[in-house]
């Protein structure tokens, strides 16, 4: 395939149906681009090449114009001279000098107009090749967060996860125990003897039985 069949072949496609075609769009996106890269740097190189054609066409242009008017002069020289044979060969040269320079003239426009194709294909190129670069950046961007949030989710969803929590409900329950059985200590201890604070308040108890007990009994004397 020749570098300007590849190049309108580039230039024509839609990169969305590429897309969609596609079974691997990243894939397909970074071929898009290598080939677009690649098409530019050639067709590029072609451009320059044809360029430099066409400022060698018109300095040949240039110089058979210059041809011509000398002929010219030469021409009305040797009139002046009566020199009528010298004068009619001398504008026999101008007339192939012009010849020759329009000739190159029309292979000049021919380049120009070639040229400046090229240069609106270039363009275009150049903005699918931008836009190819803009989709690539965003599906990079998709595809690691949808990586991240997948690598979440599987965790989330994993067995470990839940074997670790159920292992932490076994390890709560222990405790519960434990602190259970010390609660259970703590009640035994109560149980078994009195504080100097709990003998005392039984004491204060005790003697508000006996004044009120002496006080009944003084009543019942009466």
């Amino acid at each position: 395939m020749s570098i300007f069949s590849r190049f309108t072949d580039i230039i024509n496609s839609n990169i969305n149906n590429l897309l969609d075609k596609a079974e691997d769009p990243a894939k397909m996106v970074r071929l898009i681009i290598q080939e677009m890269e690649d098409t530019l740097v050639e067709v590029r190189t072609s451009s320059a090449k044809t360029l430099a054609e066409k400022k060698d066409l018109s300095r040949q242009v240039t110089r058979f114009e210059q041809d011509a008017e000398q002929w010219q002069a030469k021409a009305e020289l040797a009139l002046s001279k009566d020199r009528e044979d010298l004068a009619r060969a001398a504008l026999m040269e101008k007339k192939k000098s012009n010849e020759h320079a329009q000739n190159l003239l029309n292979e000049l426009s021919i380049t120009e107009e070639h040229l400046s194709k090229l240069q609106d294909e270039i363009t275009q190129l150049q903005d699918k090749l931008t836009d190819a670069k803009a989709r690539q950046k965003a599906m990079i961007i998709r595809e690691n967060s949808a990586s991240t949030r997948l690598k979440v989710k599987e965790n989330i969803h994993s067995t470990r996860v839940n074997d670790a929590l159920s292992r932490f409900d076994h390890y709560e329950r222990k405790i519960d125990d434990i602190e259970a059985k010390v609660e259970a200590y703590d009640l035994g201890s109560n149980l078994g003897s009195k504080s100097l604070s709990d003998e005392i308040a039984g004491l204060e108890s005790d003697a508000k039985v006996d004044d009120e007990l002496a006080q009944l009994k003084a009543k019942m004397n009466k």
